[in-house]
C-alpha cells in the first residue's frame, strides 16, 4: 500500500484555481504596482531616524567615502558587530543617488520586491497560480514586512537569501529524482541549483552572520532525515559547494580579523563578532547587555499582528493540517501488538523541564518543543514499523509536499530559536515568507473546497468576521479621535504634543502609538481619516464578496484594505519624524553656518549615547563628540588604540564649555534635566523640537539672523 503523507492537503487544486486566476504577466504587473505604491513611494520620507536607522546609514556612508569595505565605522569608531553586505549595498546606493533617505532604504525596498517575486515563483511551481498570487499579495501587504522595512536593518535581505537557498535545495534534490516526481520542469541541472544554494547561503552569512547557517542547516538536516532524501546528498555538491561558500564568505571575515586587533582586554574582531555577538547574544550574556527579550506570550502572540491581515486565515491552515494528519493516521495504522512503553518519555521531558526551568533558568518552551518532537517521531516510527527497511519517515513525492515540509520545518526552527534567545520583534522576519506561503496555499485550497467543505467555509467566515469586527473597532477609535480633536489646530511638530509615556522604553516598534494625545491627534487627521475609511469599508466589502463566492475579489479586497492602511500609516509615520529623527537639528546647524550666525569652526557635541542623535552625525557628515557616550555600539570600538578622542565626561564638558571654538550641544529629551543641572543658565538655546534641544555656549555672531 502506498502511504499518504501529512502533506496532501494542497494536492489536486491547481487546474480549477488557475482558470480564474490572473495570468502570470498580469499577476506580476499587479504585484509590481503594489510594491511601487507601498514601498517605493515611501522611500522619500521621512528622513533617516535616530538609533539603528541613521547609525547603520552612517556606517555605509563611511564605506562610500573611504573605500574601506572591511571595517565598519560610525563617527570614526569601529563598528564590528555587523556583517558587511547591507552596508556594501548601502554604500553603492549612496554613490549612485547621494546621501539621503531614498538611497539608504532602496536596497531594502528592492529586497521586498524580490522576496515577493520569489514567493510567487516558488508557490507557482510547487502549488498553483492562485496560491502564488496570494503569496505575492500577502508578502507585500503584511504588517510585519511593511513595519520592519522602515528602518535600515538587514532582515529582509537575510530572508531573501535564505529563501533562495531553501528553494535551490529543493530544486537540486528534485532535479535529481525527477523520474520519481510529478514535477518534471527542472530548468537547469542539479549542479546549477546546488551552487546557487551555496552562493545564496554565503550571501546570507555576509548579511547577518552565522545565524544564517543555523537556520539553513537546521532546517535542511531535519528535512533530509524525515524525507529520506539524504540519499541524494551528492546532488548538493557539498565539497565543491563548501569551497565556493568559503571563497565568497571567508575573505571579509579573515580581513576583518586581521585589521581589527587589540581592543578591550586584548580582544579583537574574532572574539567580539563570533563569541560576543553570536554565542553570548544567544545566551543573553552579550557585552554590553543592551538587548531585551520579549515575554514568551507576547513573542508568540505578536506574530498574529506581524502577519495581519493574512493571519486571520490561520484557522484554515490549522484545519487542513489536522485533516492531513487524520488521513495519514487512517492510511498508516499502528501495529496492534506494539508496546506503549515509549509514551511516558515525553511526559518525563516535561517534568524534567520544570526542574531545569527553576534550577538553571532554561526556557520552558524548549522542553515543550522537545516533548512535541518526541511525540511526532514516535508516531512516525510506529507507523513505519511494518514498512520495508529504508522507507523514509515521511514520504514526500511532489514538489508541493516537499515545499510544505521544508517551509514548516524552517519556520518552526526560526520561531523556536528566537523564543530561546534574546530577541527583538523583527528577528523572526526570515520565517515570514514560509508562513505567508503556507497561509496562501491554505487559503487557496479552502476557496477550492468552500462549497463542499463546511469546515473550510466556517474558518474563512471566522476570518472575515474577525476582520470586520476589528475594522469597525479601529474605525470607531479613529473617528472618535478625529471628533474630539476637530476644533484643535494642527501643530507641525507632533512631538511637542505627545505624552512621552515610554511604554516598553520604546523598544517595541509601535511604542509611539501609546504616546498619542488629543492635541497630537489633530496632526494625524489625514492618515486617520484614510485608515478609518479603509477599515470601515474594506473588511465589509471583502466579506460580502466572499459570501457571493467571488473568492479572488474577496482576497484582493483584503490586500487593498491593507494597502490603504499602509499608505495612511506611512503618512502618520512621516508626521512623527520630528520625534523620531534629529535631521532638523543638523539642518539648523548648517543654516546657521550658511548665514554666518556661527562660525564653521565649531564643535558639535551630543549628550549621551550617539543613538540619541545619530541622524545628526549622518546629515552633518562629520565627526561629533559624545558626552558620557562610551556605551552600547560605541563601547567596544572605542577601546582600540586608534579610536578618535571623541568621548567626553560631564567634567570635560564643563571644562571646555565657553572656551575655544564655539560648542554646539545636542540634548535629547531624556537628558534635559541632567544638562540643566550641569550647565544651569550658562547656555543659549538655538533650536528645540519634540523635547530635544540644541544649545550653544555663547551668543550668536549675528543674532538678527537667528533661524
Amino acid at each position: 500500500m502506498i502511504k499518504e503523507t501529512l502533506l496532501e492537503a494542497s494536492a489536486g487544486t491547481k487546474a480549477s484555481l488557475d482558470s480564474c486566476t490572473p495570468r502570470r504577466s498580469t499577476a506580476l504587473l499587479v504585484l509590481t504596482g503594489l510594491w511601487l505604491i507601498i514601498f517605493f513611494a515611501a522611500l522619500f520620507t521621512p528622513p533617516l531616524l535616530d538609533d539603528a536607522d541613521a547609525t547603520h546609514a552612517s556606517a555605509a556612508r563611511h564605506m562610500a567615502l573611504s573605500g574601506d569595505l572591511v571595517t565598519l565605522r560610525v563617527n570614526g569608531i569601529r563598528y564590528l558587530e555587523k556583517a558587511p553586505l547591507p552596508y556594501w549595498l548601502g554604500a553603492l546606493s549612496f554613490r549612485l543617488f547621494g546621501f539621503n533617505s531614498f538611497a539608504a532604504h532602496l536596497p531594502q525596498a528592492i529586497g521586498v520586491l524580490l522576496l515577493a517575486l520569489l514567493g510567487y515563483y516558488w508557490a507557482y511551481r510547487a502549488f498553483n497560480a492562485r496560491a502564488a498570487f496570494y503569496t505575492g499579495l500577502a508578502t507585500l501587504t503584511t504588517v510585519g514586512v511593511f513595519l520592519f522595512t522602515r528602518y535600515y536593518i538587514p532582515e529582509v535581505l537575510l530572508s531573501l537569501f535564505l529563501a533562495i537557498a531553501l528553494s535551490c535545495l529543493l530544486r537540486s534534490l528534485n532535479a535529481t529524482t525527477t523520474q520519481q516526481s510529478t514535477d518534471t520542469r527542472a530548468s537547469f541541472s542539479p549542479a546549477v541549483y546546488a551552487y546557487t544554494m551555496w552562493t545564496a547561503l554565503a550571501l546570507a552569512v555576509l548579511t547577518k552572520g552565522l545565524v544564517a547557517l543555523v537556520f539553513f542547516f537546521g532546517a535542511a538536516i531535519v528535512y533530509l532525515a524525515l524525507s529520506g532524501e539524504y540519499k541524494n546528498w551528492r546532488s548538493l555538491k557539498p565539497f565543491t559547494g563548501i569551497l565556493l561558500f568559503l571563497v565568497i564568505a571567508a575573505p571579509w571575515h579573515i580581513l576583518a580579523g586581521l585589521r581589527n586587533t587589540g581592543g578591550m582586554n586584548g580582544h579583537g574582531f574574532f572574539w567580539f563578532y563570533f563569541i560576543n555577538e553570536h554565542v553570548l547574544r544567544f545566551l543573553g550574556r552579550r557585552y554590553p547587555k543592551d538587548y531585551n527579550k520579549l515575554p514568551g506570550y507576547l513573542f508568540w502572540s505578536l506574530h498574529l499582528v506581524w502577519l495581519f491581515p493574512w493571519s486571520l486565515f490561520c484557522g484554515t491552515l490549522c484545519r487542513q493540517a489536522y485533516l492531513a494528519f487524520q488521513r495519514y493516521r487512517a492510511s498508516n495504522p499502528a501495529p496492534v501488538d506494539e508496546t506503549r512503553t515509549f509514551y511516558w518519555q515525553p511526559y518525563a521531558v516535561v517534568v524534567v523541564g520544570l526542574i531545569l526551568q527553576n534550577a538553571f533558568k532554561i526556557p520552558y518552551i524548549f522542553t515543550l518543543f522537545l516533548a512535541l518532537i518526541l511525540f511526532l517521531l514516535h508516531g512516525l516510527r510506529r507507523r513505519q514499523s511494518n514498512s520495508p527497511s529504508g522507507t523514509p519517515l515521511l514520504r514526500v513525492n511532489t514538489l508541493a509536499q516537499r515545499s510544505t515540509l521544508l517551509l514548516s520545518i524552517f519556520a518552526s526552527l526560526v520561531l523556536v530559536f528566537f523564543s530561546l534567545s534574546t530577541n527583538q520583534e523583527y528577528y523572526t522576519f526570515p520565517a515570514y515568507l514560509s508562513m505567508i506561503l503556507l497561509l496562501a496555499v491554505a487559503l487557496a485550497h479552502a476557496e477550492q473546497t468552500y462549497s463542499t467543505d463546511s469546515g473550510s467555509r466556517r474558518w474563512i467566515t471566522v476570518g472575515h468576521a474577525t476582520f470586520t469586527v476589528l475594522g469597525v473597532a479601529i474605525a470607531i477609535t479613529l473617528l472618535y479621535g478625529l471628533w474630539t480633536s476637530r476644533h484643535l489646530p494642527i501643530v507641525p511638530d507632533i512631538g511637542d504634543l505627545l505624552a512621552h509615556r515610554g511604554v516598553g522604553d520604546y523598544t517595541l516598534s509601535m511604542s509611539g502609538i501609546f504616546d498619542l494625545t488629543g492635541p497630537s491627534f489633530a496632526a494625524l487627521r489625514l492618515p486617520a481619516t484614510l485608515a478609518a475609511i479603509a477599515f470601515l469599508i474594506g473588511p465589509a466589502i471583502a466579506w460580502f464578496l466572499r459570501s457571493q463566492r467571488r473568492h479572488l475579489a474577496a482576497s484582493v479586497a483584503v490586500a487593498l484594505t491593507a494597502t490603504a492602511f499602509f499608505i495612511a500609516a506611512h503618512i502618520a509615520f512621516a508626521r512623527f519624524a520630528p520625534m523620531l529623527s534629529s535631521k532638523s537639528f543638523a539642518d539648523t546647524i548648517q543654516q546657521l553656518e550658511a548665514d554666518h550666525s556661527i562660525s564653521r569652526e565649531n564643535k558639535v557635541i551630543l549628550f549621551g549615547d550617539q543613538s540619541y542623535g545619530s541622524s545628526i552625525t549622518f546629515y552633518l557628515g562629520r565627526q561629533v563628540y559624545l558626552v558620557n557616550g562610551r556605551a552600547s555600539s560605541m563601547l567596544f570600538g572605542g577601546t582600540f588604540p586608534d579610536a578618535p578622542p571623541v568621548f567626553l565626561t560631564s567634567e570635560d564638558l564643563l571644562t571646555i564649555w565657553g572656551k575655544g571654538e564655539r560648542k554646539l550641544l545636542f540634548v535629547p529629551l531624556e537628558k534635559r534635566d541632567t544638562v540643566d543641572q550641569l550647565l544651569g543658565n550658562h547656555k543659549v538655546l538655538l533650536f528645540e523640537s519634540s523635547g530635544k534641544a540644541l544649545f550653544t555656549d555663547r551668543p550668536l555672531d549675528y543674532p538678527s539672523r537667528t533661524p
